[in-house]
């Protein structure tokens, strides 16, 4: 393309190959980025392009088509274009199933990016195979500590735990009908009368009996 067309040669031969209608925006968008036309000169090589009698522009009411002229295209036969139809259709046919290989190629290839290398997964081996030994050295000093509570020892504690706890809930019964039975002569309420004999109760020392 010279500077001279402003890339009129350009945009000839691209509706030719083509050989459906444009609008000058199609065409700019179509080629600016690959080959950096503006807008401008793409208008203006369209019009100069249609006044050359190169290529055909139609008008429908504000919006100008450009297309390729027919008339340097040989006639078609409809057998032809039966035959045309059919290529069409193979064409796309393998475009998509070309367009399926490319989408599960690029899915095995993103499954391999992310799959560990050999070094990686040896790497990770070792760590795996470090942490177990630890696990092992701390499992064999706790078999190694003579002091181990035997289950016979363990039933021992809850036996005596829950003879506490029963004593426990007893005397408190025990000391409630008491203040009950003395409150029933006190003048003043059962917190006055608590802090004048100086007992604390449960809740005061926020504990609670445990459960047998």
């Amino acid at each position: 393309m010279s500077k001279k067309d402003n890339g009129a040669s350009l945009i000839f031969a691209y509706l030719n190959e083509k050989n459906r209608p444009y609008s000058a925006q199609d065409v700019f968008c179509n080629l600016q980025k690959q080959h950096g036309l503006g807008k401008t000169a793409v208008v203006k090589a369209v019009e100069q392009l249609a006044l050359e009698g190169k290529i055909k522009e139609k008008v429908y009411g504000k919006q100008k088509i450009y297309f390729a002229d027919q008339a340097q295209f040989k006639e078609v036969n409809d057998a032809e274009l039966k035959a045309m139809d059919t290529q069409i259709s193979e064409l796309n046919a393998e475009v998509t199933s070309i367009t399926q290989g490319c989408r599960q190629l690029d899915a095995e290839l993103k499954e391999l990016n992310s799959a560990l290398t050999t070094e990686e997964m040896m790497s990770e081996i070792k760590a795996l195979k470090e942490e177990c030994s630890g696990y092992r050295t701390r499992l064999e000093k706790i078999k190694s500590v003579t002091n181990h509570v035997t289950p016979e020892e363990k039933e021992k504690v809850y036996k005596e735990r829950d003879v506490y706890v029963k004593e426990w809930k007893t005397r408190k019964r025990l000391a409630s009908d008491m203040m009950d039975a003395i409150l029933e002569g006190y003048p003043n309420s059962k917190k006055q009368f608590l802090e004048e004999v100086g007992v604390e109760t449960d809740e005061d020392c926020k504990v609670v009996v445990p459960s047998t």
